[in-house]
């Protein structure tokens, strides 16, 4: 049976979803903006009640208010918006407390989650050669809502915790020397790049730079997707890495 989706933000990336749908027998039963005619203009029981799971892509600006109000509702939930992170441990125990199923990512892509494990890997390599130092740089559009990505955020973090030398992330311009325990994570928005990271460790001889770069949003689409299917019939509170892991393993 197919799984029914209410998107919450119909965008870009929500046309995108709801174009892609039915190659992973979903079907778009709502969307949800106050910005386009044609849809819902908000959450509501009426706008959620045909829905199995709501994959929510709108904005940084609203996405506590959506999942508060989905989570009332007691419906499963995707989100791929980032920018709410620091609220983890609160949406974790409304959900527990809901009883749903609720997964989110900063980054919806296969391939970003298996290069996150690649780099931990490298990480805890070059950490047995001090003359090996570790840094990262990501590149966006001019559109992009946030900077740092939540993505940079979650790779800066997989970084310092296989480094034993790092022990902060430093995202903002220093204006001084970068200390050796911190890691640099520069961000660049300008024109229409697409979504790309990189991981560098350089010494005084050689670099090795692992890279990942986006060439279409739709694999944010198809992760999503796969997410809503994997959700829909369970309870709980997951990383869409802990999916990943799942079929890894």
């Amino acid at each position: 049976m197919a799984v029914k989706i209410c998107l919450l933000g119909y965008g870009k990336m929500g046309k995108m979803l709801a174009e892609l749908a039915s190659d992973f027998d979903c079907t778009v039963v709502s969307m949800i903006d106050p910005n386009q005619k044609d849809c819902y203009q908000e959450i509501s029981e009426q706008s959620l009640q045909d829905a199995d799971v709501c994959i929510d892509f709108s904005h940084p600006s609203v996405v506590l208010e959506n999942i508060h109000k989905v989570l009332a509702l007691k419906k499963n939930m995707v989100v791929g918006t980032t920018g709410w992170l620091e609220h983890l441990k609160e949406i974790k125990q409304q959900v527990q407390q809901a009883g749903t199923g609720f997964l989110y990512g900063a980054n919806f892509s296969i391939g970003m989650n298996i290069f996150k494990r690649l780099v931990a890997e490298a990480t805890k390599a070059f950490d047995r050669f001090p003359e090996f130092d570790v840094y990262g740089w990501e590149m966006h559009h001019n559109q992009k809502a946030d900077s740092p990505s939540g993505t940079a955020i979650e790779l800066s973090k997989t970084i310092l915790t296989n480094s034993s030398r790092k022990k902060t992330a430093l995202f903002d311009p220093a204006y001084r020397k970068i200390e050796p325990e911190e890691l640099h994570f520069a961000s660049l928005r300008a024109g229409s790049f697409p979504g790309t990271h990189i991981i560098g460790f350089d010494s005084a001889t050689e670099t090795i730079e692992l890279s990942h770069c986006v060439r279409s949003r739709s694999t944010f689409a198809y992760g999503a997707l796969q997410a809503a299917k994997w959700i829909k019939d369970r309870k709980g509170f997951y990383s869409f890495a802990e999916m990943v892991e799942e079929v890894l393993c």
